[in-house]
């Protein structure tokens, strides 16, 4: 149910919530996804080489770095996101992080836009992971909540309607605590920065 409403949203069928274990609900923010948004300059600039965007959603920021020259390639668990991210001119395939990846161990940049660290619910097993995929100079440039929101994760599930998604773990990790993260898989943050009130950080085994 997780991938069917995160699909429905995909498609603009229905509105689809996050809903909290306290019973919180917000909106899935899919509009955000779809075109560049503020704060996705400073992030896109910051790409050099060929450039692995996990999570790669409807493909806005794959499809920039297409249109810019550089070698890219966006992966999603969603086939509508991966044809939403073709649809818009970038390459994408249907994979999940922690399988197969293509050009495991050569890529440039390894992106984790939108709080994507927070996949899985183990951001020190995902940060491992995508480290592991970069070649020799490369970087992780990820998106992280501000200062002094903390570190942790919660249980999270979707809802439209009738219709409620299974229950999935989704980590969250502060500006201010990415350093201890990094330094707990062997890496260290090379930058931190802020722009237009999100917060990003770059990472180097």
């Amino acid at each position: 149910m997780i991938g069917e409403l995160y699909e429905e949203a995909l498609r603009g069928a229905a509105p689809v919530e996050i809903e909290h274990a306290d019973g919180r609900r917000r909106p899935l923010p899919v509009q955000d996804w779809l075109a560049l948004r503020p704060g996705d300059a400073g992030l896109l600039d910051r790409c050099a080489g060929a450039t692995l965007d996990v999570g790669s959603g409807p493909g806005r920021l794959a499809a920039a770095l297409a249109a810019r020259g550089l070698p890219v390639l966006g992966i999603d668990v969603a086939p509508r996101a991966v044809a939403l991210t073709i649809a818009a001119g970038a390459p994408a395939l249907r994979r999940d992080v922690f399988g197969r990846v293509p050009g495991a161990g050569r890529w440039r940049t390894v992106l984790l836009a939108d709080g994507n660290i927070g996949i899985g619910g183990d951001p020190a097993a995902l940060l491992r992971r995508v480290l592991g995929l970069l070649g020799p100079g490369g970087r992780v440039l990820a998106e992280v909540d501000p200062p002094g929101a903390g570190t942790r994760t919660e249980p999270l599930r979707l809802r439209s309607g009738r219709a409620v998604g299974e229950w999935f773990p989704w980590a969250h990790v502060s500006a201010d605590g990415a350093g201890a993260l990094a330094a707990a898989c062997g890496a260290a943050v090379t930058e931190r920065w802020e722009e237009a009130g999100r917060w990003f950080v770059a990472l180097r085994p």
